[in-house]
Formats: C-alpha cells, structure tokens, sequence
C-alpha cells in the first residue's frame, strides 16, 4: 500500500530527514529515505524523496527517487524525478524519468552519468551474429535496408524520380521539375 505521495504505508525502514547513515543497509521490506544515505543499500523498493539523498551502491527491484542519487544503481525499475550526480551508474530494465516543479521551471538534472536500460545483452548471441557469414543479395534486396537498420537518408532532400522511357528503361539526364 501506499499513501498519496507514492510512499509505503505500513512497515517500511525510515531514515527521516536531518539522519545521515553511513554503512551497509539492507531490509526486506521498503526504504524511505528522507535524510543522507552514504554506502551500500539493499531491499525490494526504495523511496528517495526531495530532501533525501542515496550515494553508493543500491540494489533493489523498484526505485523511485524524487531526491538525489549518486553511485551505482541496479533495480528493476526506476523513476527519476529529482537530481542524478555525476559519474552515475543506473542499470535497470526500465527506466522513467518525470519533470519536477522547481522555482526556475520544471527539470530533471542529470549530471555526467551512465544509463544501461532494458534487457542485459546476450553475449553468445551477439558474438554469433558478428560471426556469420552475410547472407546472399537477391535482385529483390536491392535498395532494401539491412534488417535491424534503417536506411539512410539527407534531410530535405526529395528522392529524384525519373520518366520510364519504356519497360525497364529510364531517360538519362532528366531531372524532376523543382517542388
């Protein structure tokens, strides 16, 4: 369950506002973190709301951080909606990031940081589809992009077209009337 502001009601591990903790953290069930966490933080979900901050290492399922975050984050699920430091680490499989109201506008504050989201890559499958051969161009390939890429294109630019000058033939030097 939770209240209104998207914070667990019932059992939960509190570190309330003007604490600062400093160690190893780990409980099974969720963590509220209004104050300073410095260190390694572990267990299901983790609050951080907008005077908290967590720095170090954090592994939990789900993550939701109004506050600020730095170190190395691994979690199922994260949202962001408050301040990430620099030299941060996040890998989840999903990852949402929402504005926050500040007194200059809406924001979220990213320093220089990492963000790995989405499945872990599949090393075998990978070095496999680096190692086999390509397979044969057929006439019906031609002009197609490669699977998994898209072809590319020059902005603005129109694709040229020109008159048939019968079956299978084309005019050459003509050009399209301008647009």
């Amino acid at each position: 369950m939770s209240d209104k502001h998207g914070l667990p009601t019932g059992k939960h591990t509190l570190v309330e506002e003007g604490t600062e903790f400093k160690g190893t953290m780990s409980s099974s069930c969720p963590i509220v973190v209004m104050g300073k966490v410095e260190g390694d933080v572990a267990g299901p979900v983790i609050h951080v709301t907008p005077s908290g901050v967590v720095a170090g290492v954090v592994k939990v399922k789900d993550l939701h951080s109004a506050g600020e975050l730095a170190g190395e984050v691994e979690a199922e699920t994260v949202q962001i909606s408050g301040r990430v430091r620099d030299r941060t680490v996040i890998r989840a499989r999903s990852l949402e990031v929402s504005l926050s109201v500040t007194k200059g506008g809406m924001q979220v504050v990213f320093g220089e940081c990492e963000l790995a989201i989405g499945d872990e890559p599949n090393k075998e499958a990978a070095v496999a589809g680096a190692l086999a051969p390509p397979a044969p161009a057929t006439p019906a390939d031609a002009g197609k992009a490669a699977p998994g890429k898209t072809a590319a294109a020059t902005p603005g630019a129109t694709p040229a077209t020109e008159p048939e000058d019968g079956p299978g033939k084309r005019r050459r030097g003509t050009q399209p009337p301008p647009s």
